[in-house]
């Protein structure tokens, strides 16, 4: 599996929307996609953004979609400043 972490700021009050956003896949979800997670650190504003795929391949096809560059604008709009990425190798314990 391969995937990214992503660190943000986001306030409380756009906490429903991000996930609304995030959720919202009108053409369904991409090729090799598995899930996609969000944690909230507690009563914080930071968030934690995971994305999990198949294989770097569908991580990197997705990544390259208009769609998600599209997608990418609508939640940063809720963001207080740029995720800070972190993609990768997934490995099960």
């Amino acid at each position: 599996m391969y995937g990214t972490v992503a660190r943000t700021r986001v306030k409380p009050e756009n906490r429903e929307k991000l996930r609304e956003v995030l959720g919202n896949q009108p053409d369904g979800p991409a090729a090799g996609f598995i899930a996609a997670y969000t944690l909230f650190e507690n009563d914080g504003d930071t968030a934690w953004l995971f994305a999990i795929f198949e294989d770097r391949a569908s991580y990197d096809k997705n990544a390259d979609d208009p769609r998600q560059n599209e997608q990418y604008v609508a939640y940063r709009a809720l963001m207080e400043q740029d995720p800070e990425w972190h993609d990768g190798e997934i490995e099960g314990m």
